[in-house]
């Protein structure tokens, strides 16, 4: 099926993993004079929108940090408000389940209610064998935390006598992690003027290339992905050669 839209770069040169760190909902919000759940709400339109978008383009992994670990401190009504969002997007989605795109959650799903547990889990059961574009949300998702349990339970193999020491390599912690199934990351953005990876996917952007602009994430726009694209697409990745 042909791409709705030209990509801003050759085809061949567009990252394989886009990562989005969605920052600004709440200055968004304030500047505007409203309630940061108002923020946050903008900010799930444009979640929706670069979504669509990269799939025109032909992105193959996106992933979004939806919800850190440490997201849960915030004041009850706003974390109401991210968990509402949650639910009606995995009620939107299923409008879409003839696009080929499988949803994957990545993080601790233990924290969340079992509403929502069951809809995490039934979306990814429903569209695991789609392929065109694998779309990963992050929630109460902390790369320290995922790297600890990946350690736990490599710990725990060696323990049972399944593995030994000496055979625990990259490849065997990058399969402990929530994104065994993915490739790294090559591109992350992060929108809002912050200039820090804020515990995502530290693993798995070891050689990701970082780009970062002012624009707050619910005014995040395509023509910013396009920037951040052909600002990638002008780097040399010589992953520690010459």
């Amino acid at each position: 099926m042909a791409k709705a839209k030209q990509p801003p770069i050759p085809a061949e040169m567009l990252p394989k993993h886009i990562a989005f760190i969605m920052d600004g909902n709440g200055r968004w919000a304030k500047k505007r004079g409203l309630p940061r759940t108002a923020g946050h709400t903008e900010g799930a339109r444009t979640f929706k929108k670069i979504v669509r978008y990269c799939k025109d383009i032909g992105i193959e992994n996106i992933t979004f940090y939806a919800f850190s670990t440490e997201n849960w401190k915030r004041p009850d009504e706003e974390v109401s408000a991210i968990m509402n969002l949650m639910r009606e997007y995995l009620v939107e989605v299923r409008r879409y389940m003839t696009e080929n795109t499988r949803l994957i959650v990545l993080g601790d799903k233990s924290g969340f209610s079992p509403d929502l547990r069951q809809g995490f889990a039934a979306i990814e059961e429903d569209t695991k064998h789609f392929t065109e574009m694998t779309l990963n949300l992050a929630v109460n998702y902390g790369a320290r935390h995922e790297m600890t349990g990946a350690v736990r339970q490599l710990a725990q193999q060696v323990q049972a006598g399944t593995l030994a020491p000496e055979d625990i390599t990259e490849d065997t912690i990058s399969q402990a992690l929530y994104t065994k199934e993915l490739p790294d990351v090559d591109l992350m953005i992060r929108p809002s003027g912050e200039y820090r990876l804020s515990n995502f996917l530290l693993w798995q952007s070891a050689y990701a290339e970082l780009y970062f602009c002012d624009t707050l994430w619910p005014d995040f726009s395509p023509k910013d992905l396009d920037a951040a694209l052909i600002a990638y697409a002008q780097r040399n990745r010589r992953f520690g050669g010459v």
